[in-house]
């Protein structure tokens, strides 16, 4: 396979499966409840949808700030308006092509900041690094308090249950980390590959002069995505009664969902509504809070992404 096909292949695929998932996911409600879908995002409290449009808002000028910290100790200190529009362009690009926002961003940078591409891509990787750290700190939260969900195997799930089972996957993980150590199969090296640069990033991180501002910034980001969900649960009388755990189980499928196709393109409702229906939603419910979730955080991306994309040449042509 050529690589022209190869990408095109990325490019065309997460619409295509955002498209059948649609498909698939509708075809299996009747009218009736369509209409009531219909009718739930459009009689929804958009008080609550706004203010998770607000933690949205939050979390992008964070990350932006965040940033900071990394290029500055390169030697480089770009306007945090730059910085800001830089970010909100990335998220516009995503929607469009996978990981493009990430090039599109560093490449600002460049333009506007004098900050050579290499670097300024570089300290994304290492951001991204820290993203995927504090994924897996919540799935790992998500795995220990909902194990019962997870794990079907246990009838009654306990605390000593779950530490049994815990114990059970350290010894698999170790094992697995032995194996991968010794193989020589390509994609074990490439798994072996992403471990180093995980432990290289949290190297980096540590050593960094500002660390515990920009791990506040990273934890910091990642509650606002969690407080974005929690407040469209209000949305919708179906899911205002939602537990912590329900939330941060809807939370990972939507994360899941976000990473397979083109901003959750189609996969975001369908992850988010099954993963709701283990804590009893109705699936019309379900898809409403999701569409509701998906269309609201597409809306702010490209609102204020193209706003950045209009107004970045503007704003530096006027400072110099």
């Amino acid at each position: 396979m050529n690589k022209k096909i190869k990408k095109t292949l990325f490019l065309v695929l997460p619409i295509f499966l955002g498209v059948f998932l649609i498909w698939l996911y509708l075809r299996q409600f009747t009218q009736e409840q369509i209409d009531e879908i219909v009718y739930n995002i459009k009689n929804a409290n958009y008080y609550w949808i706004f203010l998770s449009l607000f933690f949205g808002i939050l979390s992008h000028l964070s990350r932006a700030y965040r940033w900071q910290f990394m290029l500055g100790p390169l030697g480089y200190k770009p306007k945090f308006a730059n910085s800001v529009m830089a970010v909100l362009i990335a998220y516009l690009l995503n929607l469009v092509i996978p990981r493009s926002g990430e090039v599109a961003r560093a490449a600002a940078m460049t333009k506007y900041e004098n900050i050579p591409f290499e670097k300024a891509f570089g300290t994304i990787v290492a951001e991204r690094i820290s993203d995927i750290i504090m994924l897996l700190l919540i799935l790992s939260v998500v795995f220990f308090y909902q194990t019962d969900l997870i794990i079907g195997y246990f009838s009654n799930t306990n605390p000593t249950n779950k530490i049994i089972l815990l114990s059970s996957l350290g010894v698999v993980f170790f094992v697995f980390l032995k194996y991968i150590k010794k193989s020589k199969n390509s994609f074990i090296l490439k798994i072996r590959k992403f471990i180093k640069g995980l432990i290289e990033g949290v190297g980096s991180i540590l050593k960094m002069k500002k660390k515990w501002a920009f791990i506040f910034h990273t934890v910091f980001i990642w509650l606002m995505y969690l407080a974005m969900f929690w407040a469209v649960t209000f949305t919708i009388p179906q899911t205002s009664h939602l537990s912590f755990e329900a939330i941060l189980v809807g939370f990972i499928a939507g994360a899941i969902a976000m990473s397979i196709t083109n901003g959750g393109f189609g996969a975001y409702p369908v992850f988010v509504a099954s993963a709701l229906s283990l804590y009893g939603v109705p699936q019309e419910a379900g898809a409403s809070f999701g569409l509701l979730m998906w269309i609201s955080q597409t809306i702010m991306v490209l609102v204020f992404g193209g706003l950045s994309f209009i107004l970045l040449p503007i704003y530096n042509n006027s400072k110099s």
